[in-house]
């Protein structure tokens, strides 16, 4: 059984499909053999609600009761390793993690990007793609490492930006395509059909990864976006 720990910072849409997709995984034919042990915020949010409805624990570690982000980084990463995981989910976390915690964790470290990477990385990808007039965006989840949404792609997916899309509509089919993308990781990486550590270990300039398009299950169309972060509010999700 792989054990996940999910990090989050607003409304955990993208945590409660995959909750919804993992309970519903375990009433079929084909179970993925994976639980969520934890869920972690960085400061009080609606997605904690989610630990309760879920039976599961959960814990709060907030940057402004430290003396500065390499020590909010090491209570964090003890709270995380208190619970052993073999995957750590960043959900909407709405900071950057400090280079310790990815260097204790990476590669089992993975991020959802609302976009096609490498194109649009950073805080505003979804504002940024409708800014440019991209006819096309998508959806990406990668391994975290040091850099802004320049870790190795796991899996991304294309999605048509429409005329009269906003900021917010596109977000939402985003998200669709975010939860989608990363239950179906999930389920490869505990099938064994998906090893972090070979991926991480290609070169840079491997061949780029094919599309993959994310296998339709359970996974709920939750309409509600999360929030937008601020300019200094840089999500790793």
């Amino acid at each position: 059984m792989q054990k996940l720990v999910v990090l989050i910072s607003g409304a955990g849409s993208n945590l409660e499909a995959l909750l919804e997709e993992l309970d519903a995984s375990r009433r079929s034919s084909e179970p993925i053999d994976a639980e969520v042990v934890a869920i972690g915020a960085d400061t009080p949010c609606d997605g904690l609600a989610l630990a309760e409805r879920f039976g599961i624990p959960s814990f709060v570690v907030r940057p402004r009761e430290f003396e500065d982000r390499a020590a909010w980084g090491d209570a964090l990463l003890e709270r995380i390793r208190s619970y052993e995981p073999d995957l750590t989910i960043l959900s909407g976390f709405m900071r950057l993690v400090p280079p310790r915690v990815v260097a204790a964790l990476s590669p089992a470290l993975l991020n959802t990007h609302p976009a096609y990477l490498p194109e649009f990385p950073g805080a505003h990808a979804v504002r940024d793609a409708l800014a440019a007039g991209a006819s096309r965006t998508g959806a990406s989840l990668i391994v975290v490492d040091d850099g802004v949404d320049t870790g190795p792609v796991v899996a991304r997916t294309r999605i048509d930006v429409r005329a009269d899309d906003t900021e917010a509509t596109l977000h939402a089919r985003i998200k669709v395509a975010e939860r989608r993308l990363l239950a179906d990781a999930v389920r490869r990486i505990a099938a064994g059909d998906l090893d972090l550590a070979t991926l991480a270990a290609e070169p840079a300039d491997a061949a780029e990864p094919a599309d993959r398009e994310p296998t339709e299950r359970a996974v709920t169309d939750h309409a509600a976006p999360e929030p937008t972060p601020t300019a200094e509010e840089h999500p790793t999700a």
